[in-house]
């Protein structure tokens, strides 16, 4: 039976806070590779929920650099997973500024309308929303100071499910 599991958005901020500006020698290093935003918000999603998704090529997990979702990594993977999952593993609905909340995820788009940049959140007081993040390792970073960005998107992890 497929059941619900609590998401636990103190375990993700303790979990980012731990290794926002260095890299937990148990996942891959994906900086020479393109960029580690989206590994290190997965791994602070599955700190929060424990469960991953083992479907091959749709799913979202991480066993080593060559055993892995494209979920894991990629900042639109990650997007397409969470919004659609019913299954296994985290899910999410987008939101908006207001109503993100800490362990939730935020991505970032470009001009062209490409989203390229993910983070998750440490904080929300009253729009006052602290990040961190891998890439250009962030701890405790105002969202406000991410100039370059053309648009957001907001991403509310609801919870996980897992097989019992």
């Amino acid at each position: 039976m497929l059941v619900s599991v609590p998401y636990n958005r103190d375990a993700v901020v303790e979990y980012a806070a731990k290794w926002a500006l260095s890299r937990n020698p148990r996942y891959a290093n994906f900086d020479g590779m393109g960029d580690d935003c989206t590994n290190f918000v997965s791994q602070c999603i599955y700190a929060g929920c424990r469960v991953m998704n083992y479907t091959p090529i749709y799913g979202w997990y991480y066993i080593n650099l060559n055993n892995r979702s494209p979920a894991w990594s990629s900042v639109q993977y990650l997007y397409k997973f969470l919004i659609n999952n019913k299954e296994v593993g985290p899910y999410c609905v987008e939101t908006d500024r207001e109503h993100i909340q800490k362990g939730d995820i935020i991505q970032l788009r470009d001009s062209s309308g490409t989203y390229y940049h993910s983070l998750v959140v440490m904080s929300n007081n009253n729009g006052n929303i602290l990040i961190s993040a891998h890439t250009y390792d962030a701890l405790n970073r105002p969202l406000d100071s991410y100039v370059g960005a053309d648009g957001m998107r907001f991403l509310h992890i609801v919870g996980a499910r897992k097989w019992v």
